[in-house]
């Protein structure tokens, strides 16, 4: 008899496996300190509220819940998994397009401290979780995007992967682990369309989804192995244009390397129309409201599906508006979370500049979504001249990577601005800067409790 090919979730889990360097434990440690940051700057959000009083009526636990203690796993992570991406501030990966670190990072959290697992065991989980979610995020092709949500969709995988490390489980059982997560389809989009914060309940679901399916495949449970390329698998009933192959392809480092992260308050397709605005506005030093008598910004097409929204009313849709995002830079300079809250959304004059904003798209910027997330600013002004500026990437890529301390410090704003006082902070994220040769989870812990003094 010839043997089965092993399917792509088992060549996968032997690949997640291998060891973690001490280079992509570092990464994974400022990812975590901005994960951090993105959560307790939604400490002051509606939802935390909301999520917050649901969980204090839960059973307490091992697991940090940010802004509710200590609960079970699952009540931490339906307000950890969920915060981080509310303020549209979390890290992202373009070829995936998705948010790896808001599913990952908690589930490699919330395992970790219920198994007393090691600072290099926490990190280990998260650098793994970024491999899985990444892998096949970026072969779920642009199809699957269209209506799908794929970081919840692929988060599952990632989540299931995190907990899978700190629960030390087998490559087999880890391939048992994947096929039980991808079981369930990440949510639909349709919420863009609506003022409502389902998108960060997609994250939470697939973070509680991928822990259960590590938990399930450590009592022995199996799971579909070709859940990926079977015909009624994951590609199949929801990747159109899906590339199986990238899967498994090579990359020279762990992927967690490749992820971007995100400076501005706003949806990351808005993000190089605002740093393309920002260079054009350096061209001529500072200009009053009246110079500008009209700012063309062209870009990819998907940013134009997802951001092309010229009347805001709801802080929700100006993060989503690349009409409000060059508007607020214009007439104030910077792009600030103050500035996409209602205060600035109905100021008459940033109102006013959103008409002068014309939005079209750039083919050869379509052509390279998603490696490259590129946009570029025409603004006319009226003494007849006319600024210029182009990105092909954006601040935080790569290409252009955010420094250390520029990480420190956005992490630092945004817990002061979800109400963390700046000793608790600074606490928090020196304990994050020394995980990766730190002895003991203790102190991370500690400095998490600190947060509810």
């Amino acid at each position: 008899m010839t043997a089965r090919a092993p399917s792509l979730t088992e060549a996968l889990a032997v690949q997640l496996l291998r060891p973690v360097d001490a280079a992509a434990r570092q990464r994974a440690a400022a990812l975590v300190a901005d994960w951090l940051g993105c959560a307790l700057g939604a400490l002051r959000s509606p939802l935390a509220d909301q999520l917050t009083a649901l969980v204090a009526t839960l059973p307490g636990g091992d697991a940090t819940a940010l802004g509710a203690s200590r609960r079970d796993p699952m009540s931490a992570l339906l307000i950890n998994a969920a915060l981080g991406n509310v303020l549209e501030m979390d890290d992202v990966h373009r070829g995936a397009i998705l948010h790896a670190g808001p599913v990952v990072i908690p589930v490699a959290l919330a395992a970790a401290e219920s198994a007393d697992a090691t600072p290099q065991q926490f990190l280990d989980a998260v650098v793994r979780g970024y491999e899985a979610t990444i892998r096949i995020g970026r072969a779920l092709g642009r199809g699957h995007y269209r209506y799908w949500h794929p970081t919840s969709t692929a988060g599952a995988f990632g989540a299931a992967t995190a907990a899978a490390s700190i629960l030390g489980l087998d490559a087999d059982a880890l391939a048992d682990t994947l096929g039980t997560a991808g079981s369930r389809t990440g949510g639909l989009w349709q919420m863009r369309h609506e003022p409502v914060p389902t998108k960060s309940i997609h994250n939470a679901e697939a973070a509680r989804s991928g822990l259960l399916a590590a938990q399930l495949a450590a009592a022995g449970l199996r799971g579909p192995r070709r859940i990926l390329e079977g015909e009624q698998g994951l590609f199949a009933a929801t990747a159109p244009d899906a590339q199986p192959d990238l899967v498994l392809a090579h990359a020279p480092d762990w992927l967690i390397h490749t992820t971007s992260l995100k400076p501005w308050p706003a949806c990351r397709h808005a993000h190089p129309a605002i740093d393309a605005m920002r260079d054009a506005l350096r061209q001529a030093g500072g200009l009053p409201v009246e110079a500008f008598v009209s700012i063309h910004v062209t870009t990819y097409a998907e940013a134009l599906r997802f951001c092309d929204r010229p009347e805001p009313t709801t802080e929700l849709e100006a993060k989503f508006s690349l009409q409000h995002a060059v508007a607020a830079i214009a007439c104030l300079g910077r792009s600030e979370l103050a500035h996409y809250l209602p205060a600035t959304i109905d100021d008459p004059v940033v109102a006013a500049m959103r008409e002068r904003v014309i939005v079209s798209e750039d083919e050869a910027a379509s052509a390279r979504f998603p490696d490259h997330y590129g946009a570029s600013v025409t603004v006319a002004l009226a003494d007849g001249r006319r600024l210029h500026a182009a990105r092909v990437d954006a601040w935080g890529d790569p290409e252009c990577p955010m420094p250390e301390a520029a990480i420190a410090s956005k992490a630092l704003a945004l817990a002061a601005w979800g109400g963390v006082s700046k000793p608790a902070a600074t606490r928090l994220f020196d304990a994050v800067r020394e995980l990766p040769t730190a002895l003991s989870l203790q102190p991370l812990q500690a400095a998490l409790a600190g947060l509810d003094a």
